[in-house]
């Protein structure tokens, strides 16, 4: 399995200065099969750069591609409009989600709205399917994948990765509990070869009054990774307000506490 990050940041694309090492994009991961097929989960500001390598690869041949979507939060959709694959006759693209496929159409459909957006999502040339996941999971790209509810608002989906011996879950947007951890994302994430965990906030600005808002804390993911025995933690969903030494210093932290800890950033490929 290959994992390749084009997108880390959370609510909004970084800005400031001093923000290189780990990127500006909001979430967007292609996620390779042993089989070498693929799978982009969300599709964040950081679909646009990915997009743009598909098209430099497939000149002028047919192209498909799947996007499964955690949620449909602004800051895990923003990249779609912009998606340069979306906009070809001989393109064949399929969404994934937890929802209903006409309610998935109908959100996505709105984020291309005028007059939000010069062109209508049903206006692009690209041939659309909907699909939806169930509480049985599904095989996809050749990887068994499983999916939890996680705890932010209007709802967000943990997934889990299967392929052969190595596995990845994806906890993006999510909230842990007042005490203890969550115990069906626990589950899910039971020996896996790799945790991503949303580390939106530090543990005092979590305390200071983010409780409710949907986010986590490197210190709950590190607290996580433990109880579940994954082989190695991921934090992502950065704060868009952290520059590169704001998130070193989180980074230092959490190694201090797990040493299989790392923060993921735009352009980090991890093969498991």
């Amino acid at each position: 399995m290959r994992i390749e990050f084009f997108g880390v940041r959370g609510s909004f694309p970084a800005a400031g200065q001093c923000q290189s090492l780990y990127g500006a994009a909001t979430p967007c991961a292609l996620i390779k099969s042993a089989a070498g097929e693929q799978v982009i989960l969300d599709a964040g500001t950081g679909l646009r750069t990915l997009g743009a390598q598909m098209m430099a690869k497939a000149g002028e041949g047919t192209l498909k591609a799947t996007i499964l979507f955690t949620h449909f939060h602004l800051d895990h959709v923003l990249g779609l409009p912009f998606f340069d694959i979306l906009y070809r006759p001989n393109t064949e693209i399929t969404f994934i989600s937890w929802v209903d496929p006409e309610e998935a159409h109908e959100i996505l459909a709105l984020l291309m709205k005028a007059p939000l957006f010069p062109v209508g999502f049903d206006e692009t040339p690209s041939k659309k399917t909907f699909v939806r996941i169930g509480p049985e999971g599904a095989t996809m790209a050749g990887m068994r994948v499983q999916r939890t509810q996680l705890r932010h608002p209007q709802g967000c989906m943990a997934y889990r990765f299967d392929d052969g011996k190595r596995s990845a879950v994806f906890a993006t947007d999510t909230e842990h509990p007042e005490e203890g951890i969550d115990a069906r994302l626990a589950d899910l994430s039971q020996k896996a070869s790799l945790l991503v965990y949303d580390a939106m906030y530090t543990p005092e600005e979590y305390e200071a009054g983010r409780q409710g808002w949907g986010h986590s804390t490197w210190e709950q993911g590190v607290r996580l990774a433990k109880a579940a025995k994954v082989g190695r933690l991921l934090l992502s969903h950065l704060n868009p307000n952290y520059d590169d030494r704001a998130v070193g210093r989180m980074r230092r932290a959490a190694k201090a506490n797990f040493r299989h800890v790392e923060v993921a950033a735009a352009g980090m490929v991890v093969k498991l």
